[in-house]
C-alpha cells in the first residue's frame, strides 16, 4: 500500500502508474489519468481531492449512485450471513428474487437464472434459446453489444470482432435502426425502417441453412451510440422472428428497471419476448445478472439437459442487492423520476445544440441519452476525434464521460437515475465548456 508520503502525490503518483503499467491488461483502451480514491452519490473523488460527477454511472451500471446506504447496509448484513455456497444450494434471497422478479416481468417470463455478469446472462438466452429450438443460427443487431464470451461475442458487432477467428457458426447480422444515419431515409428526410427491416430478412432467409434459433436485441442499443428504434419497430421484429420459429431474446442490461422511464424499455413497445436479460442495474454496480424465459422453454431446455454451471450461480449476497435494488427502484418511484429528469436533461442538450455545430443530434430516452458530435451537419459526418477531445477536456472539469466506440463520435450519457436537477445543470455546464475548449 503507498505510505502517506506517496498518498501525497495523488493522481501522479509514479509508483501507482509504475505498477499499473508492469502488472495490468489492458482491456479497453487507455485508461483514465486519475487514481479514485472513494464515490458516493453522483460523484468519485480522485487521489487530487477533486470531486467528479459520474455521467455514466460506473459502467453504466450504479443506476442508484455509489455507496447507497440501504445497499451498503444490505452487503454489510449479508457477508456475515450469507455470502458464496455451492450453486446447486438454494437460499432465501435467491428466490425471493426470483420471484418478484417474475412478478415483474412482462409476459410470462417466469424462470430466473442469476449469474453475475451481462455476458453470462446473454451466454446462457443463446445456450438455451440453441437448446430449445434444436437450431443453432443467432440473428443480431449491427451496432450490438452483448458480451466478450462465445456466443454473446458473436452476436456482437458494434466493435471488437477483429483478430480472434472465426465466430460461432451461424451468427448473422440484420441492419441496426439508425434513424439519424441509416441507408434507408429518403430525401425527404423519412426513415423507412420496414423496408430496411424486410432487406435485412431477406438477405438472412438466403444465407441460413434453415436452422434459425433466436435474434438477440437491445430495446435501445447502448453501445452501438444510444440507437432507439422506432415506435412499431419491435413488434414487426417479433413478428418476423415469429414467422421463422424464433425466439427473441431482449437484452436490457443498461434499459432494465427504470432508466428508461419504464420498468423495462421494451414495455413502451408492447412486446414480451422469450428471454429477457437484466445484468449492471440489477445489481447496482455489484456483479448480477439473470435470464427470464417462460416455464416451457426451461421445461424443455431441462429435458434436454441444460448446463450452465458457472461458479456464481444464484449466489445469496448479490440476490439480497437485487432484491434492495427493486425495492428502491419500485419505492421511490424512481422509474417516473428518470423519465421527467431525462426530459430535463435531452431539454438542456438540445439548448447546447443551438449553441453548437458540432451537436449533430440529441436522441434518447429517459436517463439513456445519446450526443452526437458531427464534422457537418449536412453530410452528419462522425466527429469521434472531437468527442475524444471533448470527453478528456470534460474529465479535467471535473465529470466523467462515455464515448462509445466504433468509429463514431457518440457520447453515451446514463448518469444515477437518482441524480439530481442541479447536478445535470453542472454537467450540462461541463459539456459547454468542455465543446467551446475542444473546439
Amino acid at each position: 500500500m503507498n505510505d502517506a508520503g506517496e498518498s501525497r502525490l495523488g493522481n501522479a503518483d509514479p509508483a501507482f502508474w509504475e505498477r499499473a503499467r508492469a502488472h495490468l491488461v489492458r482491456y479497453g483502451g487507455d485508461f483514465a489519468p486519475i487514481i479514485a480514491e472513494r464515490a458516493e452519490g453522483s460523484f468519485m473523488w480522485d487521489a487530487d481531492g477533486r470531486r467528479i460527477l459520474d455521467f455514466c454511472s460506473g459502467q453504466m451500471s450504479a443506476i442508484l449512485g455509489h455507496s447507497h446506504p440501504e445497499i451498503v447496509e444490505v452487503v454489510r448484513r449479508s457477508i456475515g450471513e450469507l455470502d458464496h455456497l455451492y450453486s446447486t444450494i438454494l437460499s432465501r434471497p435467491v428466490v425471493d428474487l426470483a420471484a418478484l422478479l417474475a412478478e415483474l416481468a412482462p409476459g410470462k417470463l417466469d424462470r430466473v437464472l442469476l449469474v453475475s455478469t451481462g455476458g453470462e446472462s446473454n451466454e446462457a438466452a443463446i445456450r438455451m434459446a440453441k437448446l430449445a429450438t434444436g437450431r443453432h443460427e443467432i440473428v443480431g443487431l449491427s451496432r450490438s453489444w452483448h458480451g466478450v464470451t462465445g456466443g454473446a461475442a458473436s452476436a456482437t458487432y458494434s466493435s471488437s470482432r477483429r483478430g480472434y477467428g472465426p465466430v460461432q457458426a451461424g451468427s448473422f447480422v440484420l441492419p441496426a435502426p439508425d434513424s439519424y444515419r441509416s441507408r434507408f431515409i429518403g430525401a425527404d428526410g423519412t426513415y423507412d425502417w420496414r423496408a430496411e427491416l424486410d432487406f435485412g430478412f431477406e438477405l438472412i432467409d438466403r444465407q441460413s441453412t434453415g436452422a434459425l434459433a433466436a435474434c438477440i436485441a437491445e430495446p435501445i442499443l447502448s453501445s452501438g451510440g444510444v440507437l432507439e428504434p422506432p415506435v412499431g419497430y419491435m413488434p414487426a421484429l417479433a413478428e418476423k422472428c415469429r414467422e421463422r420459429g424464433m425466439l427473441l431474446i431482449f437484452d436490457e442490461a443498461q434499459t432494465g428497471l427504470g432508466r428508461t422511464g419504464n420498468l423495462f424499455a421494451c414495455e413502451r413497445d408492447g412486446v414480451a419476448p422469450e428471454f429477457l436479460t437484466l445484468s449492471k442495474t440489477l445489481g447496482a454496480g455489484l456483479p448480477l445478472a439473470a435470464v427470464l424465459t417462460t416455464s416451457e422453454i426451461e421445461e424443455a431446455c431441462y429435458q434436454r439437459g441444460f448446463l450452465f454451471y458457472t461458479t456464481h450461480a444464484s449466489d445469496p449476497l448479490p440476490a439480497a442487492v437485487g432484491l434492495k435494488v427493486l425495492e428502491v427502484v419500485l419505492r421511490d418511484k424512481l422509474t417516473e423520476r428518470a423519465r421527467d429528469l431525462g426530459d430535463y436533461l435531452r431539454s438542456g442538450l438540445q439548448a447546447l445544440q443551438q449553441r453548437h455545430e458540432c451537436i449533430g443530434d440529441v436522441r434518447g430516452r429517459g436517463l439513456l441519452v445519446g450526443l452526437d458530435l458531427v464534422k457537418d451537419r449536412a453530410t452528419r459526418a462522425p466527429a469521434p476525434e472531437l468527442a475524444r477531445r471533448v470527453a478528456r477536456t470534460c474529465l479535467e472539469l471535473g465529470m466523467m464521460t462515455s464515448v462509445v466506440c466504433g468509429g463514431f463520435g457518440i457520447f453515451r450519457i446514463a448518469p444515477p437515475i437518482t441524480i439530481s436537477k442541479p447536478e445535470i445543470d453542472m454537467a450540462l455546464d461541463i459539456f459547454d465548456r468542455a465543446i467551446r475548449t475542444s473546439l
